[in-house]
């Protein structure tokens, strides 16, 4: 999993459309050749407001996306620009999915994870891997990308927390059953940690080889301020990742137990 681009200077791009996915979740097109790979991401800075890291949700060498969900103040700032307006990009940084031609990957989304790994399903399906897509969400309207996904005609799999769509339950249910038809080379996930923990322990189980986006609070982006360091390695996810694998993630005693704020906190998810 290789570092990209460590380039610290911001680009002004205009953005060129904004298409509304839910009330909640905006995805942001700017025309611009990135050349990012799967999993990686770039810093947004608003001037005179704040810089936020955001996952790549896809890039065709001409332009790339970034879908936004509405958490705080800065995205708020975020959800108040329109089409033709200006940011600062810094990017891409981090690391990718790594894949092999043939391949058959399992890739598991929960939430806003469904863009990230839209872009990796492109990206396979362009170098000749199999994807299959696991999307689950609190609710329907929540669930990110499905008519995007369904027109890569690739198998896609759903579940919703109350059964409005899809399997009710947990994706990862879903994930099991289709293991037991399905031998995947590899399995791939993004979104809330604790769901990403479970992939984890199932790819394990199987002994399937797994990767994860690892989320943290970000500064810098390439490993300067230490804002993003990994309990108790104390390596940074900006560098270290985001994209890990699972056998170097199990070994880390914050994962799935805790996460930190901007002051450094520890928040427990249970």
């Amino acid at each position: 999993m290789k570092i990209r681009n460590l380039d610290t200077r911001p680009i002004t791009l205009e953005i060129k459309d904004i298409m509304e996915e839910n009330p909640h979740t905006k995805t942001f097109v700017f025309e611009f050749p990135l050349s990012s790979e799967p999993g990686q991401f770039v810093m947004l800075w608003l001037p005179g407001s704040d810089e936020k890291p955001f996952s790549i949700a896809f890039d065709d060498g001409n332009e790339f996306w970034l879908t936004i969900c509405k958490v705080g103040e800065a995205t708020d700032k975020i959800f108040e620009l329109e089409k033709g307006d200006k940011v600062g990009i810094r990017g891409p940084y981090g690391t990718s999915y790594e894949f092999e031609e043939g391949e058959k990957i399992a890739l598991v989304s929960g939430g806003y994870g469904a863009a990230p790994m839209f872009n990796v399903a492109k990206r396979a399906l362009e170098k000749g891997a199999s994807p299959y897509f696991f999307i689950g969400a609190r609710n329907e309207d929540l669930l990110l990308y499905r008519k995007r996904v369904k027109d890569l005609d690739i198998p896609l799999h759903l579940s919703t927390d109350d059964g409005s769509v899809g399997h009710k339950g947990y994706i990862t249910e879903v994930l099991l059953k289709e293991m037991d038809e399905i031998q995947f080379d590899r399995i791939f996930a993004c979104g809330p940690e604790l769901m990403m923990k479970a992939v984890g322990k199932i790819a394990e189980e199987n002994k399937v080889k797994c990767a994860l986006s690892v989320e943290k609070y970000m500064k810098c982006g390439f490993g300067v301020c230490g804002q993003c360091t990994i309990d108790d390695s104390g390596e940074c996810v900006c560098t270290k990742g985001p994209v890990m694998d699972w056998d170097y993630i199990k070994n880390l005693p914050e994962f799935g137990a805790y996460h930190r704020d901007a002051q450094g906190n520890k928040h427990y998810f249970r």
